[in-house]
């Protein structure tokens, strides 16, 4: 069986609690040792991230090699004390915590995506906001398809050079 990843995208919206229901298929993708554990973080470009917990801890063991690099504590400080461990309740939900939820800017609906090794949650407005730029892009705006185009011929790169790779193999 292969490595596992998360994909797919659907919305929910949170309860008076701050809570949402996480999509089965995700919660089995966080599913570790039989139990589901996971870790809600500040992720990339203004969402929430939600990791596996073998995920945060290779995270963490990475960091640990510049911890005590001044210019990674700002960020450091930041990261960590925005770390929520946590887990699903019996019907499949999570609480968002309040500082995270604010930081990302949620309100009310959300976009829950899968995107390889963890799941990112986005103010459904800025989800929608950012695939329309993706799939109808203005012309003053084409960072977001020029990177699409860039992303995909990685593809034919990585395979490019495994083909360079059987090839010289060969010739040995």
């Amino acid at each position: 069986m292969g490595q596992h990843f998360f994909s797919g995208c659907t919305s929910a919206k949170l309860d008076s609690k701050k809570r949402f229901v996480l999509p089965q298929a995700m919660r089995n993708g966080l599913v570790e040792d039989g139990e589901l554990k996971c870790t809600i973080a500040l992720g990339l470009g203004g969402c929430l991230a939600i990791y596996r917990r073998s995920a945060i801890d290779e995270i963490v063991k990475r960091f640990r090699s510049k911890q005590h690099v001044a210019k990674y504590q700002k960020f450091f400080t930041l990261f960590f004390s925005t770390l929520y461990h946590t887990t699903c309740d019996a019907v499949g939900r999570i609480t968002l915590p309040e500082s995270l939820k604010h930081a990302a800017g949620i309100k009310g609906e959300i976009s829950i995506a899968g995107v390889m090794n963890k799941i990112e949650l986005w103010p459904k407005e800025v989800y929608d906001q950012n695939l329309a730029q993706l799939m109808y892009g203005q012309e003053e705006d084409t960072d977001l398809r020029e990177t699409l185009a860039e992303a995909f011929a990685l593809l034919e790169e990585s395979a490019e050079t495994l083909e360079q790779k059987t090839y010289e193999e060969a010739l040995v």
